[in-house]
């Protein structure tokens, strides 16, 4: 179970989990589409969860890639309305999956989860907010260290995702991402691969990102 849920007690823990059931995904499945019913809150067990949405235009952004521990669809467990973008499996992907109307049974026995749920998406709200900072603020460098160190937390040091993936979650095109990684990589901050980022220097890159806030402030 999720550490998401680790503040209910034992008692709430094993009621959610018996609500539980898994699925598993191949690489470029997807999960479901904007529009789609929301029915259902998932958490990644292992793999990849790539959140996106796509313009009238039919150009792609990329949201927010998800891993192991992460929750998402938690607002359909709320309002029940369409999904508002798009989640595709990235590698081989293991899921667990509560039904909303099983979830809203549970709620009516547990208020309390509730305020978990708000709080989830306060952390959501806090992150897209972060996210147009980033953009409005920020130069290249300081969101590519910033995102990169973010991914960091959740995937460890080597991170499976390509340049484009990442020019697409810093608001920046391909080439400019690749020059600069490309100056990491020369100085020892980084090393790259096949759809791989590793960070060999952290220290240096969280300098880096330290550096470029203090330039925009």
């Amino acid at each position: 179970m999720s550490s998401f849920f680790s503040a209910l007690g034992p008692d709430a823990i094993a009621q959610i989990a018996a609500l539980c059931t898994s699925r598993k995904m191949l690489d470029g499945e997807t999960l479901f589409l904007k529009g789609d019913p929301g029915d259902a809150l998932y958490g990644v067990r292992r793999g990849q969860i790539v959140i996106t949405i796509t313009t009238d235009t039919g150009r792609q952004f990329t949201l927010n890639i998800l891993g192991p521990g992460d929750i998402f669809g938690e607002i359909a467990l709320l309002d029940g309305h369409p999904r508002s973008a798009d989640a595709i499996a990235s590698g081989q992907v293991e899921l667990f999956m509560i039904r909303r109307s099983d979830f809203q049974d549970l709620l009516k026995r547990q208020p309390e989860i509730t305020t978990k749920i708000i709080e989830l998406l306060c952390e959501r709200l806090r992150f897209s907010s972060e996210r147009l900072e980033e953009a409005s603020l920020l130069s290249l460098k300081s969101r590519l260290a910033r995102r990169l160190l973010k991914l960091a937390e959740d995937f460890g040091e080597e991170i499976d995702i390509t340049q484009e993936e990442l020019s697409v979650l810093v608001g920046a095109g391909r080439e400019t991402v690749n020059r600069q990684l490309q100056k990491w990589r020369k100085s020892g901050v980084v090393e790259l691969g096949r759809a791989r980022v590793r960070i060999v220097d952290l220290r240096r890159l969280q300098n880096e990102t330290a550096e470029r806030e203090r330039e925009a402030d």
